[in-house]
C-alpha cells in the first residue's frame, strides 16, 4: 500500500469517528468516503501490479518455450 493511500485512509477514519463524536453527519459522510476511495485506490492498485506480473510470467514462458524450439531444431540463434 503506498504511503499516501494509509494516510488517507488514517484521515478519512479520523474525520468519520470525529464526525460520530460530535454528531456531524457531513463529516461524518465525508470521512467514511475518503476512506473508502483510498481502500479502493489501493486495491486498484494491487490488481494492476498482479496483471503486469501475470504478464510478465507469460512473457517469460513464451520466450523459454521459443528457445526451447530453437534448441530442439538446432538453431542456437536467437
Amino acid at each position: 500500500m503506498a504511503l499516501e493511500d494509509k494516510l488517507n485512509q488514517a484521515k478519512g477514519a479520523l474525520k468519520e469517528n470525529v464526525g460520530k463524536l460530535t454528531d456531524d453527519k457531513q463529516m461524518q459522510a465525508e470521512g467514511a468516503v475518503e476512506n473508502t476511495v483510498a481502500k479502493v485506490k489501493d486495491a486498484a492498485e494491487g490488481v494492476v501490479e498482479d496483471i503486469k506480473k501475470t504478464a510478465d510470467d507469460a512473457k517469460n514462458a513464451v520466450d523459454g518455450a521459443i528457445s526451447g524450439l530453437k534448441n530442439a531444431l538446432g538453431n542456437d540463434d536467437k
